[in-house]
């Protein structure tokens, strides 16, 4: 009876956390803002995209003119569509062909980003506050706080939370979404040259 009680309790606090997670994601403290290395966020919207990504089943199928590395980025993003949300998934070493049990926000936008070879290790969401250059992308667009992080590949958008409601799959975890969502609480960064 104990190991039931322990189950039930983690799952709790396993729900708790993510909702945690997705809530925090959407507001601010007040003043946070203000306390970030960048001296403030201020929300960019992405530039449209040079050739948008079409949206099929909850997958994504890249432009025919994207570069090939924004290809690969895409190709990782949807080898975790689906995974359902774990805090702290995806951020152990990559090795290849292996994937994680499940992905939190920078754990996801890691993957897709290692895919593309734009990272070798993945960085959690603060840290992908500084990575890249500053700014949004013409193909990439990774929007980072200290809490929560998402990209926008060839204008959809890849995010644990906030998903489009007809998206396949458990209720969290790593999804394409066509809805790109506003806050100035994130900072713009992009791979240099996309």
């Amino acid at each position: 009876m104990p190991s039931r009680s322990r189950n039930t309790l983690l799952r709790a606090l396993g729900a708790l956390v993510a909702f945690a997670c997705l809530v925090g994601a959407t507001v601010a403290a007040p003043g946070a803002a203000a306390q970030t290395p960048t001296g403030g966020a201020v929300f960019t919207p992405p530039p449209p995209p040079p050739a948008k990504a079409a949206l099929v089943d909850g997958r994504v199928i890249a432009p025919a003119s994207a570069p090939t590395r924004v290809k690969r980025v895409i190709e990782a993003a949807n080898r975790i569509v689906e995974k359902p949300y774990i805090y702290g998934g995806g951020h152990k070493a990559y090795l290849s062909g292996v994937l994680d049990a499940g992905y939190d926000c920078s754990g996801a936008v890691s993957y897709a980003l290692y895919g593309g070879r734009f990272l070798r290790s993945p960085l959690p969401s603060g840290s992908l506050m500084g990575w890249g250059q500053e700014g949004t992308g013409r193909w990439i667009t990774v929007y980072a706080n200290g809490g929560h992080a998402y990209v926008v590949v060839a204008g959809l958008r890849f995010d644990t939370s906030m998903r489009d409601p007809d998206a396949p799959g458990p209720s969290t975890g790593p999804r394409w979404s066509k809805t790109l969502r506003r806050s100035s609480s994130f900072v713009a960064r992009h791979p240099g040259g996309y």
